[in-house]
């Protein structure tokens, strides 16, 4: 009886090992690396106006008849544009309100009506572009790029066109005039601002 003691105890002591030695065993861990990318992404949202319409540009009485009227600030706004990535900046090309009669001037006219465009809340400062168009409507173009933004940014960016004026305060020649403000947000240039 001793003997068939010993044999339990001793098969009993073997089993909690046996256990543990099983457990240990059945079970393996392995990794997968999941990886993924984004791409720099900047987009500007849809202006709040596709077109400016100024109207009548000149002055139809008083002493400034025929010459550049008062013609008060205009605002678009790009609302939702975002960049994901630190380092970018607005670019703002203007192009002067230029005559599409292709006649030559007449001394004493202008075909041609200046003006600044001036992009806002992105970096520290506005983002400014201002035509410098002759009378008959000669390099019309100008651009400017801003300072850089630091950081990734959503924000809504301003667009206010003023300063309308014509080159040499010029009298205005009658027919229809058509301008072009093109901003533009993305990856600020190296060695820039």
């Amino acid at each position: 009886m001793k003997a068939l003691m010993l044999g339990i105890a001793a098969a009993a002591a073997m089993l909690p090992g046996t256990a543990f030695a099983q457990a240990a065993s059945d079970t393996s861990t392995g990794q997968v690396v999941v990886n993924g990318n984004v791409a720099r992404l900047c987009i500007l949202g849809t202006p709040s106006r596709a077109t400016v319409d100024l109207g009548q540009m000149a002055a139809t009485s008083g002493t400034r008849v025929g010459r550049i009227a008062a013609l008060g600030e205009q605002s678009v706004t790009l609302p939702g544009s975002f960049c994901n990535f630190a380092g970018s900046a607005l670019t703002v090309t203007v192009t002067a309100l230029v005559s599409t009669d292709a006649s030559a001037v007449q001394p004493g006219f202008a075909k041609a009506v200046n003006y600044t465009a001036t992009a806002s809340n992105w970096a520290i400062t506005s983002t400014a572009a201002t035509s410098a168009a002759t009378a008959s409507g000669a390099t019309p173009t100008a651009t400017s790029t801003g300072a850089t933004q630091p950081a990734p940014k959503t924000a809504d960016v301003n667009v206010t066109l003023s300063g309308f004026t014509a080159p040499s305060d010029a009298l205005l020649t009658a027919g229809t005039y058509n301008g072009l403000v093109v901003v533009t947000l993305g990856p600020a240039v190296s060695g820039g601002l």
